[in-house]
């Protein structure tokens, strides 16, 4: 699934750094967690939430790394209902904002993000250094 989602979203990246950076996950890193959507046995999607910490919004918060559901499913609900779900359980652990990345062009994304309650900080950009 995760390999399907980077080849929609053109994020060149190996099978081998893919496999890595998820098992850290996997193996119950403090620094996120994976979520299966649907079935334990037949997923229908999964998102990854990495946790950082914020003076600005007063403790741990939280980056949507990734969301993706099976193109076969979409625009059934499911992306909002977790959407909708998820920050009530994370907030309830004690996270305290849940951030994510939209392309900017993407003005069908972007209005769902809106309507599962997250907004733009127009004053600011996410920038990336690599290493």
């Amino acid at each position: 699934m995760v390999a399907a989602f980077h080849g929609e979203m053109e994020i060149d990246q190996t099978d081998e750094i893919r496999a890595r950076a998820l098992s850290v996950l996997l193996d119950g890193s403090e620094h996120g967690v994976v979520y299966l959507i649907g079935p334990v046995r037949s997923p229908i999607g999964y998102v990854v939430i990495c946790f950082g910490w914020s003076l600005e919004f007063g403790g741990l918060d939280g980056f949507v790394d990734e969301i993706w559901i099976r193109p076969g499913v979409r625009g059934r609900g499911i992306g909002g209902e977790v959407l909708s779900i998820l920050p009530k359980a994370l907030a309830q652990a004690g996270l305290t904002a849940l951030h994510l990345e939209v392309k900017r062009d993407d003005p069908r994304t972007v209005a769902f993000y809106r309507k599962q309650k997250f907004a733009p900080r127009e004053q600011y950009m996410l920038m990336t250094r690599r290493f």
